[in-house]
């Protein structure tokens, strides 16, 4: 445990992340805040137990990280009634499968997502873990040769690629229709991104990614399957089991998430804040 910030930093067993104690996110200072992002840009996985975030304070934090691109989502398989969703057919329930790919918010997008304030409030007494998988470490650990046959390709990412197996479609009228299903085209990202702020580089890889340009569907799919396989291995892996009070930020420039299966019998609700990304570092064309 280090101990020159004015926090505990505990860094997790594996190739990025820590725990942090001794702080109130609701009641940060400017100075520790400084030390809070430079410790972030470090782990890229910053988890802090028993917050017990308002929804109010979690955005008023997430936005001192950068403008937001989504200010509080819910995430939820719990209907306004208090009902639960549990049929595969209800969108949302697309959605929260969907979500259990790995993958990078907001890769579909013209500007790629900075990073993500998470809370849990309602939890199920089992499953419903969050994953993190670490793409810089995965870079560094690939192979000379695949480095090399990567360097120059780049893929297609899209929502409505990802969430075609679930049922979504640009015709269909969706609960969840609108945000990501924009009719844009695709923007077209590197395989291989450079962290704006560290300078170290990534794989930019993830269920929304698709069809390298200039070799067959069949080979970018494989490549792709391989690349997030290598990536979400240990140690370059965390999975968080929950309490509710948690709270959770990310850099969503250099790892992949996904949510954990559970019974949707059981409620599970999370509060997400999207950090907006820079366009002069995140922005991708689509050709």
């Amino acid at each position: 445990m280090t101990s020159a910030k004015p926090f505990n930093v505990e860094p997790i067993d594996a190739t990025f992340g820590a725990v942090i104690t001794g702080l109130k996110l609701a009641d940060l200072g400017e100075p520790a805040f400084a030390a809070l992002y430079e410790t972030w840009l470090e782990y890229a996985l910053l988890v802090f137990p028993a917050q017990n975030l308002s929804n109010e304070d979690q955005i008023t934090l997430a936005r001192r990280f950068g403008d937001l691109e989504l200010e509080l989502a819910e995430l939820s398989n719990v209907k306004k009634d208090g009902g639960l969703r549990t049929d595969d057919d209800d969108d949302m329930v697309k959605i929260l499968k969907g979500n259990m790919g790995w993958h990078c918010d907001s890769t579909y997008m013209p500007v790629q997502a900075k990073g993500a304030v998470f809370t849990a409030h309602v939890v199920p007494a089992h499953g419903g873990e969050t994953a993190w998988a670490d793409t810089r470490a995965a870079y560094q650990e690939l192979d000379a040769a695949t480095r090399e046959r990567i360097a120059n390709m780049s893929a297609y990412h899209s929502l409505y690629h990802s969430q075609k197996k679930f049922g979504e479609t640009k015709e269909k009228d969706s609960e969840y229709f609108g945000y990501g299903f924009f009719g844009q085209e695709p923007p077209l990202r590197p395989l291989v991104k450079i962290h704006p702020e560290t300078g170290r580089p990534s794989l930019a890889v993830g269920r929304h990614a698709y069809g390298i340009p200039g070799i067959a569907e069949d080979e970018s799919e494989k490549l792709l399957r391989d690349l997030v396989d290598f990536t979400c291995q240990s140690p370059r892996v965390y999975q968080h089991n929950w309490t509710a009070g948690d709270a959770v930020l990310w850099d969503n420039r250099c790892l992949m998430h996904r949510a954990c299966t559970w019974d949707m019998n059981e409620p599970r609700v999370m509060f997400h804040s999207r950090i907006a990304g820079d366009p002069e570092s995140e922005f991708a064309a689509h050709a």
